[in-house]
């Protein structure tokens, strides 16, 4: 029985022969497509490569007119070859000229063929052009030749994205590999970044395809997948999940594509055609990413970063590596280019060296966003395909204003933000002056413009933002970025620090906020999944039910801040009772210290959150209960609009300047002036001009928000007329709801008298 695996075999041999020896570019080309035909018995044998404008250049054939080389083209989508490359399937036809889509170039002389056979060069699932075999009788191509025809032409993808084939293009004609791609999403942080892709995972590239023994290569597959399926089995069973900012039903998906009969059958074939374990996995991963790329059904196609995920950690269990020394060869101006990553993923990279970040995935308000904007640069998210789409080492813009990325731009686009860039350069030299200005509206009114913080890395940008102090300062980034917890002298040494950084400024600390869908990956088993987390057990509720956690906390804010005033203010409060709990373990943990001689605050002022709208409904007695409330607008307009704020569907779907919730705002206002209580509202809506202006006009004078944000809001602040916005809001909020949105009825406030927006 004739052995159906021998002739692929024998091709590939032939192929690493090629491979090594010192061809030029197209005879390397030419030799390639004759090996194929004589070992396939094929009379012709022809590639077609994709360039930059969208069309399928012949470079290399036997058995048509040679002279059509480089001149012979298709347009993507016309003919069989155009056909194949649009929609990454083979194309197995008897009769060719029947096929509705079958174009005839009289150049090449094809029409004495009929039998014809083309796959798609693929490479992360990128089609980068076709490979076709004919006869002139009519026959079917059986599996075993589509396979060694597949193989070869991943050979030949290899090739294309190493940049030997683009030696041959003609003046002015691009490859497919260096298309410009353009990408929108979301705006999670502002800034404009130029500079250079750094994959957060880097791409692996297989450079060993040939096996030497099939056999030990099904071996090392067998390993390697036994490996990877305990470590996704772990990985559940540890629930890292939250921190590695995974979601539990992408790692089931990973266990249902590691467990899967048809994908393990496939890569046994590969290798007993004579690829090498991790050039099998290569070769199945880039066909399936193809086929799912030109799936409709949107659930399958999300499917496809799974899929890929878990090939790429395959890879990696072959290849024997570990994750990349993230700070080897960076370039001056990297822009990261990730799925998603976790918050101290990120703080491992220089920051001098950052420009941006783009993120396949992720919400405004995951925590890695929340670190990104503490060190300022700019990230753009859901970016679906950005990570499939980069190299390393590609041009990239990453555009946090407008939520795009260029990847690859057109010179002319880059020189446009070149300018972009130096625009905004200029405009934040007008911010740095404004520091020295007094933090007033156009009538005298003062406002506190307050920043946000959580790690050592914020501590810089009070001074250079000009904050009046620090008006929420996260504790639990420092035990979010942390392998375990952190012990009380850390943590006391960070408050301290952050502490003399303010120089006298005022310093509110929230106590941990973790819990809920913010579980730490040393909190084993401490913490039960649940299925709405931002509505379970975290924050106050955790921390009272952990008083070990909270004592250990507060002993350290009190002895890092003694001789000075203490600001310590509670999350996530739903009722007065929480309040006087953790009332009760402060003042155990004060006279502790003042029975050692241990040197204390000389004041300490309790505050509480408004996050859950209960607090509503009892805010003159919580007023009298505490000694300020701050606003946490992003948990709060989640919980009144009843709008997951990391659901992307949701994102843009309620607005936080609507009526009803600026009614909601204003009577937390209201409640602070009657109750001589300090009110700071320090969630997303104080960063930005407009909503910051709603603020004021409700009645907020002290606002934080992150330290990129005080410039323009303080430029916007100088030239309001507060008593003016003031009156403009009571007509729109107490009476019926206006026929105009409110967002744009305070931009044309805003427009009529210059405020800058």
């Amino acid at each position: 029985m004739r052995d159906m695996a021998a002739g692929p075999r024998v091709l590939l041999k032939r192929l690493r022969e090629l491979m090594a020896e010192p061809l030029e570019p197209q005879e390397r080309l030419d030799r390639i497509v004759r090996d194929i035909a004589a070992n396939m018995v094929a009379e012709v044998c022809s590639l077609y490569v994709l360039r930059a404008d969208s069309v399928l250049e012949l470079y290399a054939t036997v058995g048509l007119n040679p002279n059509a080389v480089h001149l012979a083209q298709l347009r993507l989508g016309q003919g069989l070859v155009g056909t194949i490359a649009a929609s990454a399937r083979a194309l197995n036809l008897s009769n060719a000229q029947e096929h509705p889509a079958f174009a005839y170039l009289p150049e090449t002389g094809e029409e004495i063929y009929h039998s014809f056979l083309g796959v798609p060069v693929l490479r992360a699932g990128r089609t980068l052009g076709v490979l076709v075999v004919q006869n002139k009788t009519m026959r079917h191509y059986r599996d075993d030749e589509i396979e060694a025809l597949e193989t070869t032409a991943m050979v030949i993808a290899e090739m294309i994205a190493s940049g030997d084939i683009g030696r041959l293009s003609r003046p002015g004609l691009e490859l497919d590999m260096s298309r410009p791609a353009s990408f929108t999403g979301l705006s999670f942080n502002e800034g404009v970044g130029l500079g250079h892709v750094v994959l957060h995972e880097p791409r692996i590239v297989v450079t060993n395809l040939f096996n030497e023994d099939s056999e030990e290569e099904l071996r090392r597959l067998e390993v390697s997948l036994g490996s990877l399926r305990l470590s996704i089995d772990d990985m559940l069973e540890r629930r890292d999940v939250a921190f590695e900012g995974e979601h539990r039903e992408v790692l089931e998906a990973y266990r249902m594509f590691a467990n899967d009969r048809g994908w393990v059958r496939r890569l046994e074939e590969a290798i007993r055609n004579g690829l090498t374990a991790e050039a099998a996995v290569e070769k199945v991963q880039s066909d399936m990413r193809a086929r799912m790329l030109h799936m409709t059904d949107p659930y399958l196609r999300e499917r496809m970063s799974d899929f890929d995920d878990l090939a790429n950690r395959l890879l990696r269990q072959l290849m024997g590596r570990g994750p990349e020394t993230i700070a080897e060869s960076l370039p001056k101006d990297a822009i990261i280019v990730a799925r998603s990553m976790g918050a101290a993923e990120l703080l491992d990279y220089p920051r001098d060296r950052l420009r941006g970040l783009v993120l396949e995935d992720g919400a405004p308000t995951s925590h890695v966003v929340i670190v990104a904007r503490a060190m300022g640069i700019p990230v753009a998210g859901q970016m679906k395909g950005a990570v499939s789409m980069s190299e390393n080492g590609d041009p990239i813009i990453v555009d946090g204003v407008e939520g795009t990325v260029h990847l690859r731009p057109q010179p002319d686009l880059e020189a446009a933000y070149a300018e972009k860039v130096r625009f905004r350069a200029r405009r934040q030299e007008l911010y740095r002056e404004l520091r020295k200005k007094p933090s007033e509206t156009k009538d005298g009114v003062k406002v506190d413009l307050l920043m946000n913080a959580g790690l050592a890395v914020d501590l810089p940008q009070l001074a250079e933002a000009g904050a009046a102090g620090i008006g929420l300062f996260r504790t639990e980034l420092q035990f979010m970025v942390a392998s375990t917890f952190p012990r009380a002298e850390a943590q006391e040494k960070l408050y301290r620090d952050v502490l003399d950084t303010a120089r006298g400024r005022p310093v509110t600390f929230r106590t941990i906020d973790i819990g809920g869908d913010k579980v730490l990956p040393y909190f084993k088993g401490s913490v039960q999944e649940e299925e709405n987390p931002a509505l379970g057990w975290r924050a106050i509720r955790l921390t009272l039910d952990r008083p070990g956690l909270l004592r250990t906390q507060i002993r350290a804010l009190l002895k890092a801040a003694g001789g000075r005033e203490l600001k310590v203010m509670l999350p996530m409060v739903t009722e007065l009772g929480e309040i006087a709990q953790a009332r009760e373990i402060i003042d155990r943990e004060v006279r502790h210290l003042a029975r050692f001689a241990h040197h204390l605050p000389t004041s300490l002022k309790l505050g509480a959150m408004i996050e859950v709208p209960s607090l509503l409904w009892q805010l003159d007695e919580l007023m009298q209960a505490v000694d300020f409330v701050s606003v946490g607008s992003n948990d709060l307009f989640q919980f009144v609009m009843a709008a997951d704020r990391g659901n992307t569907q949701l994102a843009d779907r309620f607005d936080t300047l609507s009526v009803p919730f600026l009614r909601v705002l204003k009577q937390i206002a209201d409640a602070g002036i009657r109750n001589h209580t300090p009110v700071t509202l320090c969630g997303e809506l104080a960063g930005k001009p407009i909503s910051a202006m709603a603020l004021l006009g409700l009645g907020y004078r002290s606002i934080s928000m992150s330290p990129a944000s005080i410039g323009p809001v303080k430029a916007m602040l100088t030239e309001l007329p507060l008593g003016e916005l003031k009156s403009f809001l009571d007509d729109n909020l107490s009476g019926p709801a206006a026929s105009l949105p409110m967002r744009a009825l305070l931009q044309a406030f805003a427009d009529d008298r210059s405020i800058p927006l």
